[in-house]
């Protein structure tokens, strides 16, 4: 029922909302279309020669970089909500630091830091009293476990982000009552709190391995043939655009099956509104067991963090002292990220600010059905930038066929211009403002926007001069998360960008290719620093001391990082 003061959406507000969904879901239809409308050869070739392969290595690379986020995100939001030891206040937000770091740069780092003749292999190697790698040397780190390693500490902070949130707004007496019953310290954890926790680990999860599908960096460099390093191979290296189509079709199966995993876990959550529970008060641990704890919970953030941070500084300040300045090569590639991330942002805040308004007025006019392009659009976050740009290439070539022909313009003016590479990161990434403004909406009163309306305001009124000065924290925080995403990105600005054009992650990427580690390492501490914002905000709204986000700002960083495909 319309609710009384409010009329129903403006249609210029509500055709945009759908302009913006179907644009979404172009790249999908396209990629369907390209991948069933080739040769069946394609299909044999690959059923025979490549899927087996890239299907089985995925499969794999998930399965353990899953269980290793299960283990360490968990295992970490438990020791620091039920244990107090020293170092822990510190700990709670620091180990959200790994998300400032893309898995690329990650591995980047370590194939230089655990070369054989590298610092590491080196000390442990004059250590134990060994003369030569012939000698002694590690595992080497370009294998699937080596991958596995790389991912699983970096994507873990999904996890404890999660389970961390569910496990301090769980009841105290739920555990104490175990406790009474008989149950162990272990016990109660594992009969009471997991269970209670099982739907946030399985979006943390879930969020976890749709950035391991999406990462072709990190699986590259260490040497591991994955569905998304397949797709670039077949359409790069063997000009094969229908091939890529089809292992991108196989590659949109996974996605379903995870977007799946992440509904089935959170089918049964709810929010209660009754009085607010004691939650738990953390146990203090005898002095030595609390030391283990600290050694214990710095482990992720060392090897996830610091380790590759202190790297990058060490090499970028060998670097400049040596050249006396950056290359300028590397200052185009950071004037063209910044330009990049820029145009992605204004055009993503754009329209998720008209995707979430429509659906605001849509839900307070009564037509709960008119609500679907805010979720349409939001599938962008589960595409892999490998599968999106694939999907676009087709719409994109169309659209410049027809631009070059209506205004007499040579070549690719959209995809020369890098038109088409801001749509695609915009589409990967539109979830991340439309779940911080729809955040930020809800905590809107409904009344200020019935006076506003019963005043005469229309809907573009109401949202100009109520909505938007109230929503600024929102915006801000989903355009800093959008910015600094568009910075990392990858796979997309690999397939998508112009002739000529490089960002940060391409010319790292291609600096590593090379086995130039020094060249590279500036632009991935500049990626990091960047990357390290969205961190702080998190830490600031995240795990403030209640476990609750205090403003919009928060509301808007909680519904960024967990996007509702």
């Amino acid at each position: 029922m319309t609710q009384p003061g409010l009329r129903p959406v403006g249609p210029v507000w509500q055709a945009a909302a759908v302009l913006i969904a179907l644009g979404v879901l172009a790249p999908v239809l396209s990629l369907a279309w390209l991948a069933l409308g080739s040769d069946f050869s394609h299909w044999a070739h690959l059923m025979r020669h490549v899927l087996p392969d890239a299907v089985r290595n995925t499969a794999v690379l998930l399965g353990g970089v899953g269980l290793l986020v299960l283990v360490v995100g968990t295992g970490c939001a438990w020791l620091v909500t039920a244990c107090d030891f020293p170092g822990r206040r510190v700990l709670h937000w620091a180990l959200l630091l790994p998300l400032a770091m893309p898995a690329y740069i990650v591995a980047f780092a370590y194939l230089d830091l655990l070369h054989p003749i590298g610092p590491v292999q080196g000390a442990l190697r004059a250590l134990l009293g060994y003369d030569s790698p012939r000698q002694w040397r590690l595992p080497d780190l370009r294998s699937m476990g080596g991958a596995i390693f790389v991912l699983g500490f970096v994507l873990y902070p999904y996890v404890y982000m999660t389970a961390r949130a569910m496990f301090m707004t769980q009841p105290a007496h739920l555990l104490e009552a175990a406790r009474t019953l008989g149950e162990g310290r272990w016990g109660a954890f594992r009969r009471v709190a997991l269970p209670l926790a099982r739907p946030a680990l399985a979006v943390g999860l879930s969020l976890a391995l749709l950035e391991t599908l999406n990462d072709i960096g990190a699986s590259e460099f260490l040497g591991v043939n994955t569905l998304t390093v397949s797709v670039y191979t077949t359409w790069i290296t063997r000009s094969d655009l229908a091939g890529a189509a089809q292992i991108a079709c196989a590659m949109l199966g996974m996605v379903v099956l995870l977007v799946l995993l992440e509904r089935h876990g959170r089918r049964h959550l709810r929010y209660g509104s009754a009085q607010r529970m004691r939650g738990i008060t953390p146990r203090r641990l005898p002095r030595a067991l609390g030391w283990g704890a600290t050694a214990l919970a710095s482990l992720p953030v060392l090897i996830g963090f610091v380790a590759p941070a202190a790297y990058l500084l060490r090499e970028s300040a060998k670097r400049l002292q040596l050249n006396g300045g950056v290359s300028p090569g590397l200052l185009t590639s950071l004037a063209n990220t910044l330009t990049l991330a820029l145009g992605v942002t204004a055009l993503a805040v754009v329209a998720g600010l008209v995707v979430a308004w429509a659906a605001r007025q849509s839900a307070g006019a009564g037509h709960r059905s008119a609500r679907w392009p805010a979720r349409a659009a939001t599938l962008g976050y589960a595409l892999p930038g490998t599968v999106l740009a694939i999907g676009l290439l087709t719409p994109a070539l169309a659209a410049d066929a027809g631009l070059a022909r209506l205004l007499g313009l040579p070549g690719l003016p959209l995809m020369g211009a890098g038109v088409i590479l801001v749509v695609a990161c915009t589409i990967r990434f539109l979830a991340m403002p439309v779940g911080g403004i729809e955040a930020g909406l809800a905590r809107i009163p409904p009344a200020l926007e019935q006076a506003s309306r019963l005043l005469g305001e229309n809907v573009g009124g109401t949202l100009r001069r109520v909505h938007l000065p109230l929503l600024r924290p929102a915006i801000a925080a989903g355009a800093l998360l959008v910015f600094v995403d568009a910075m990392k990105e990858l796979p997309a600005t690999l397939l998508l960008r112009p002739a000529n054009f490089d960002t940060l992650a391409t010319w790292l990427y291609a600096e590593a290719a090379r086995g130039t580690y020094e060249e590279g390492a500036i632009a991935a501490l500049l990626i990091v620093l960047a990357g390290l914002a969205p961190v702080i905000l998190l830490a600031r709204t995240q795990f403030a001391r209640d476990g609750r986000s205090s403003d919009a700002a928060g509301a808007a960083a909680a519904g960024a990082v967990l996007p509702n495909p």
